[in-house]
């Protein structure tokens, strides 16, 4: 039997969180191949152990090369893990249907819904891949991928409704600064993950406009209250909210400059239109995309989401952003907390 230092691994995207789980995952032991779309991207990983355009300075372990071939990065994987945008997956999936070993686990980077559908990129790869939900498993918690690159410690949630499959990818997803706990709540591991991002736009706002700490720390509250209240409504476990997929990813991406999200809802607050937003960032904020399908699943559910609201009232041009603070805080707040 092979031990969890031999295991072949395929990534399938080679951005900065994709290229950085890899890393974790070489220096956990395994080989790891990554799947690029982009020929240099590959080429540079490969041969001079770089991913200058997304983690400039950091070398990464031999044990990883890259290739453009989606058969040749599958080839004898015994896990794969797919970074990609939310809304582009169902459409890689077309690709990687074929090609996929049976059995393996798959494994979700993923922190985001899919517009069209609303639905978490766990199911999204259930129903793309047409395989059984047992051998899906998503990965979460306070990750920011330069951080992680840089070795400083961490720690995530591998979730599975199957503990085997968690179990197994967390073995893998190991190594002396980066640590996976596991559980079998995938709903609320993935809506902490994706929640996390829209409170933090929110943060990004209300800091772009001049707003101080005692405001952040005000939304940063209520909104996990709001994010717990969702994600619950929908059946997850509130204890799910309160740990290192819902709290700990909340705390991280709100505080750091180095997030996506954070840094979409700085320049909407600075007076940034949504699409000037947009073109000014080289990578994907996740948040931006999931504020509408999670405010169209709060209405069906009949769950409340204040702070989301008004998030979606500056993205659609609606509300200036100097106005927001007000309205993100005037929920009441619940008897015990």
């Amino acid at each position: 039997m092979r031990t969890a230092q031999s295991r072949r691994v395929a990534v399938i995207g080679a951005g900065s969180w994709g290229t950085t789980f890899a890393k974790v995952l070489a220096e956990g032991g395994a080989t790891v191949t990554i799947g690029a779309r982009r020929p240099e991207v590959a080429r540079e990983i490969t041969e001079t152990k770089r991913n200058s355009g997304y983690l400039p300075g950091i070398n990464l372990p031999r044990t990883i090369t890259a290739s453009t071939s989606l058969a040749e990065v599958l080839d004898g994987a015994e896990q794969v893990y797919i970074s990609v945008p939310s809304q582009s997956l169902r459409e890689n999936l077309i690709e990687l249907a074929p090609l996929l070993p049976p059995t393996v686990p798959v494994v979700s980077l993923m922190k985001g819904v899919e517009q069209s559908t609303g639905l978490r990129m766990s199911e999204v790869l259930r129903d793309g891949l047409a395989i059984d939900e047992d051998r899906i498993a998503v990965a979460s918690g306070p990750n920011l991928a330069l951080e992680i690159a840089r070795r400083q410690p961490t720690a995530a949630v591998v979730s599975s409704t199957s503990i085997e499959t968690a179990t197994a990818v967390a073995a893998v997803a190991t190594n002396p600064y980066f640590r996976s706990f596991i559980n079998t709540d995938v709903i609320g591991t993935e809506f902490g993950g994706v929640l996390k991002n829209l409170i933090a736009v929110a943060i990004g706002i209300v800091d772009g406009v001049g707003y101080g700490e005692n405001t952040k720390a005000s939304i940063i509250t209520r909104g996990l209250a709001e994010m717990t209240e969702f994600a619950v409504s929908l059946g997850a476990q509130p204890s799910t909210l309160s740990g290192l997929a819902g709290l700990g990813d909340l705390i991280a991406t709100c505080q750091s400059p180095l997030s996506r999200n954070n840094t979409a809802g700085r320049l909407l607050g600075q007076g940034y239109r949504f699409d000037e937003v947009v073109r000014a960032m080289n990578q994907t904020a996740e948040g931006l995309a999931s504020v509408a399908p999670i405010l169209t699943l709060a209405a069906a559910n009949g769950v409340d989401m204040p702070i989301v609201s008004q998030v979606g009232e500056v993205l659609a041009g609606r509300l200036d952003p100097r106005n927001i603070a007000p309205h993100l805080t005037e929920t009441d707040e619940p008897q015990g907390e």
